[in-house]
């Protein structure tokens, strides 16, 4: 009878430290839940940022003023 006794208080505190886990992943849950909200504005939605579309000129432009930007720095190291 005493043996049967320690073997249900080692489940029941087996099991209270189960929940005690449990219950802290469920905060962590709800942070993040709460984090992705306040993130999304007043109504709950993501904002989804798009990233922008240059044209061929564009990159050209930006391609040749980087090229410029490099050869000016190894110029500056010679």
């Amino acid at each position: 009878m005493k043996k049967r006794l320690q073997n249900l208080k080692q489940v029941l505190s087996q099991l209270q430290s189960h929940r005690r886990t449990k219950e802290q992943e469920l905060r962590n849950l709800d942070m993040a839940i709460r984090a992705l909200l306040s993130a999304g504005g007043s109504n709950g939605t993501l904002i989804i940022r798009k990233k922008p579309h240059f044209s061929a000129a564009a990159k050209a432009r930006i391609a040749a003023a980087q090229r410029a930007r490099w050869a000016k720095l190894n110029a500056v190291k010679k």
